[in-house]
């Protein structure tokens, strides 16, 4: 008599429970980080450097006085992402290393997810001019946040085999989308009829922010639920306790990505593109409210656009890449990219087709060079340390994207506006661009063990 392999039906379950959780974070990434966290904090910091309130036309010239140094308020979320990215570059590639190391990586997820979340939650009291308390508050949220990502990449393996990666993960990526759209269309109609609801527009922004915290929290619930947990499997051995295996195994996984260097050279042109997409993504909500003068109703609504668009620029490039290769579908997306933020250094004030067209232009190439990235590099792992590879990448993803910012900021704080700062960004395109010419597909596939695809 046989007995049925009950394995995929297993692996299927958990993929399930697994997609949610992009569902879940995409909240904080986008209501929050995305379009609402940063013109609220420049606002407070406006009131706390110029002390006036609802002055929307005038532009603040005065700095705050943080320990010594003079820093513009409109630059201020900017330097917040980059400290919140540079801590996480330290901390991101040991917590992956460390869920390589334990079973009990759906409770990992489920407690940073839950601890960013209840930190997120305190924006809700980011009143008056306490840019400080706002301050903190998101850089220990986003750090959370960023934490949770790569237990979440760290995930994936354990619950899929080779031939179901690159499906499981694109789902996940549809699933963060959809319901990163979903609790934006409903913030959307709470920031632009505020009136209609007895509530002021601060007031709005607060509890929209407070919702996304909320939704972040209690749709975790499903993958923590819903996730067994997996043994770890082809891990270095290393002797000591959990932290100090976790710092031996960093030390011999970037010892031992010196034998593949390709691999290497993608993730240091990932750095750099990947920088400026960030960049974008994080101060376009300035860019909108800021520079071009529209409302936060208005730039919630641009971005529904892009979360819409982003779906099917993701399905899109991934039929592209199945024709042409995933290398060269993300060099056209870059390109894509350069003329993008080339443009928005021309987009008039308070002129929404534009700022449309170009949040059209964002969300095909958004969905699509994140999309193929991952995959793309996916070929480059040695087969049996996909989890270990995939914290890096993520690191990368989540703990370096600082220069970007950085640059953003210094570029703002020294010109007092944010079309050169976005216009600077090019270099990040650019520069991640040759890298990637750079890339040798074929040799990496080989170093690595793996099967090429039809199409390289």
């Amino acid at each position: 008599m046989s007995i049925a392999d009950l394995a995929p039906l297993n692996r299927a379950k958990e993929q399930r429970a697994w997609f949610f959780y992009d569902w879940a974070n995409s909240a904080f990434a986008t209501t929050i980080a995305g379009v609402l966290f940063a013109p609220y904090l420049i606002s407070i910091a406006d009131e706390a450097a110029c002390g006036f309130v609802g002055d929307e036309d005038r532009k603040c010239r005065e700095s705050l006085d943080v320990l010594g140094l003079a820093i513009a308020p409109g630059s201020l979320p900017l330097y917040v992402i980059t400290l919140s990215t540079l801590l996480g570059a330290l901390l991101y590639p040991l917590i992956g290393a460390l869920a390589d190391r334990t079973a009990r990586k759906p409770a990992l997820l489920a407690g940073f997810a839950w601890s960013g979340a209840a930190t997120a939650g305190l924006l809700f009291f980011l009143v008056d001019d306490h840019w400080l308390f706002g301050s903190v508050v998101f850089l220990v949220a986003n750090l959370a946040f960023g934490a949770s990502l790569v237990i979440n990449d760290a995930i994936l393996p354990t619950i899929s085999d080779e031939s179901e990666r690159d499906r499981v993960s694109s789902i996940g990526w549809a699933y963060g989308y959809a319901g990163g759209g979903l609790l934006l269309a409903a913030n959307f109609a709470v920031v632009n009829f505020h009136d209609t609801l007895g509530l002021d527009k601060g007031t709005a922004v607060r509890l929209c922010m407070l919702s996304g915290a909320a939704w972040w929290a209690a749709w975790t619930i499903i993958p923590w639920r819903g996730i067994s947990n997996h043994p770890p499997v082809a891990v270095e051995h290393v002797e000591g306790g959990v932290f100090a295996r976790s710092f031996g195994q960093l030390w011999a996984t970037l010892k031992d990505l010196r034998n593949y260097p390709v691999t290497l050279t993608f993730l240091l042109a990932f750095l750099f593109f990947n920088d400026g997409i960030q960049t974008v993504i994080s101060s376009a909500a300035i860019y909108g409210e800021k520079e071009l003068g529209f409302d936060p109703g208005v730039v919630l609504g641009i971005y529904l656009v892009v979360q819409f668009v982003a779906v099917f620029g993701a399905i899109g490039f991934g039929r592209m890449a199945r024709k042409r290769g995933a290398k060269n579908v993300i060099l056209v997306g870059l390109v894509v990219w350069m003329l993008i933020v080339t443009a928005a250094v021309f987009v008039p004030e308070k002129t929404l087709v534009p700022f449309l067209v170009l949040a059209v232009a964002i969300g095909v190439v958004l969905g699509g060079t994140q999309a193929l990235a991952r995959s793309y590099f996916s070929l480059f792992i040695p087969r049996g340390r996909e989890a270990e590879y995939f914290s890096l990448y993520h690191a990368m993803d989540r703990g370096t994207s600082w220069l970007g910012t950085l640059t953003f900021g210094l570029v703002h704080q020294f010109s007092g506006s944010y079309r050169p700062a976005i216009f600077a960004l090019i270099a990040f395109f650019l520069i991640g661009g040759l890298l990637l010419l750079r890339v040798d597909t074929e040799r990496g596939i080989r170093e690595a063990g793996n099967t090429p695809p039809p199409v390289i």
